[in-house]
């Protein structure tokens, strides 16, 4: 019988740790999303006004303007919203934070008032 070498383990090593290099990756991206590149509003402990919705949270026609620790919070956030003519409602996420959620079309004005700006863009 030919000597093979040892070559036989080859292909499998090869392709687990291909395997293993494509989960890292995946994994990696999908924490990048996950974050929402949140940043901590200003007024508010425990509120992040983000920048953009996680791909595994579909809201439909309402998109994510601030997420918050404490339902009070999110009701002092969308008081604050209400007063400046945006439609706001919430929802509890899986890990218990609850999401201020506003139509499509006033998402960016909202995310400027609750980060403590005005609706126009200009600094308070």
């Amino acid at each position: 019988m030919p000597s093979s070498g040892g070559w036989y383990l080859a292909g499998p090593m090869i392709a687990f740790a291909l395997i293993g290099v494509l989960a890292g990756v995946l994994r990696w991206g999908i924490d990048r999303d996950s974050a929402m590149d949140d940043w901590d509003g200003d007024g508010w402990d425990g509120l992040d006004v983000l920048a953009g919705a996680p791909l595994d949270e579909d809201y439909g026609l309402l998109a994510p303007a601030a997420l918050a620790d404490d339902a009070d919070v999110a009701a002092e956030v969308r008081r604050l919203l209400r007063e400046a003519g945006i439609r706001a409602t919430e929802a509890v996420r899986h890990d218990g934070r609850i999401v201020v959620l506003v139509f499509s079309d006033e998402v960016e004005r909202a995310r400027r008032l609750a980060a403590g700006g005005s609706p126009e863009g200009h600094p308070a």
